[in-house]
């Protein structure tokens, strides 16, 4: 569990010509949760009570990390809306993820988490654009959020508005889905490098499980990137119909469209890269397969005929001329190898061996 609410920073009174107090001025991130408030006495209550209804600001983002029931109650009751539930954000209808109730946006993406382990995952992201601000849900911290955040801290600028933090958070994600596929793209061509080398060479994979394993787990990353693609096209495609977005939002959104179909053709690419490779891995694997087979067949073949010879001299007929025949039995030995030798220095003439 990990709420915070971000403010904007605070701007110059126009009306009365006086800046903010210095109290009101001190940071434009706040980390307190929704429920923490400060504790007054009643007379400073009274006292403050007509500066601090003038002084009133609503914070620009509230995120929702792991929220607890008594946090989205108190978030529903504080902005009047009703936050969908774990399992309604992993419905996979566009409606159920895009929609607009009484005049608050709510959007649900599936955000890559984990891209680094050997187990990679999405995660639902719900974005609920309500007023002037911006409500995160998630239940998992994907890298794209916790930068966003840094950033924020560092620069409040950046948190100016609900819809700047949307846009900020959006393409944070999409440039954290642009390095992913640059780092699966070189790995792809280690693997290349890999299922086609010399299986005399030292760093051969011989066996290729360790190349299959790099294989799916490349594969996996870069199907389930394909899907987070696919959420945010089609959350582009929601708001580009809002006309409550401004000009410049309208702008970004639309350079943020174009990356994504950019990025989403590379993750084409690179889907088609891993078929390729693991059709080769699977097709090296099956050619060494057949030169084992190869092997025992030609062993076979050469050792019929001393077999053949053995067996007749292992018959045991009384009458037998060879039988009672002084150099019978190196005569029957040499007949063997000579059998054994010919048929190999035949094979290896025909370049079967």
């Amino acid at each position: 569990m990990d709420t915070n609410e971000f403010f904007a920073p605070v701007r110059a009174n126009t009306d009365s010509g006086n800046t903010a107090s210095p109290a009101a001025s001190d940071s434009a991130v706040g980390d307190s949760g929704p429920a923490t408030e400060a504790a007054n006495t009643s007379s400073e209550q009274s006292a403050a009570k007509p500066a601090a209804a003038k002084a009133e600001r609503f914070p620009v983002w509230v995120d929702l990390h792991a929220p607890t029931p008594d946090e989205i109650h108190e978030i529903e009751e504080r902005f009047g809306i009703e936050i969908p539930t774990r399992e309604e954000m992993q419905e996979i209808e566009l409606s159920s993820r895009l929609y607009d109730e009484d005049g608050a946006l709510f959007m649900t993406v599936s955000v890559l988490t984990k891209a680094t382990t050997d187990a990679p995952q999405t995660t639902a992201v719900t974005f609920i654009l309500v007023k002037k601000t911006l409500i995160t849900v998630r239940y998992a911290d994907p890298v794209p959020f916790k930068t966003f955040i840094r950033r924020v801290k560092r620069s409040p600028s950046l948190a100016n508005s609900a819809e700047a933090v949307l846009f900020g958070l959006l393409e944070q994600i999409v440039d954290r889905l642009a390095d992913l596929m640059e780092q699966t793209a070189t790995d792809l061509e280690g693997l290349s490098n890999q299922v086609f080398i010399s299986p005399d060479e030292k760093n051969s994979d011989a066996d290729h499980r360790e190349t299959l394993r790099q294989i799916g787990r490349t594969g996996n990353l870069s199907g389930k990137a394909k899907d987070s693609l696919l959420n945010l096209h089609r959350l582009g495609l929601f708001l580009s119909t809002q006309a409550r977005l401004k000009k410049d939002a309208k702008a970004r959104l639309k350079i943020l469209s174009r990356d994504i179909v950019s990025i989403t053709e590379h993750a084409n690419f690179i889907a088609n890269k891993v078929t390729f490779l693991l059709d080769a891995t699977l097709g090296m694997i099956s050619l060494e397969q057949n030169n084992i087979i190869k092997i025992f067949s030609v062993a076979a073949a050469a050792f019929l005929p001393p077999t053949l010879i053995a067996s007749i001299y292992g018959m045991n007929f009384e009458f037998m001329p060879e039988l009672g025949w002084e150099f019978g039995y190196p005569v029957a030995i040499g007949l063997m190898v000579l059998s054994a030798v010919l048929p190999l220095l035949y094979f290896k003439r025909k370049g079967w061996l």
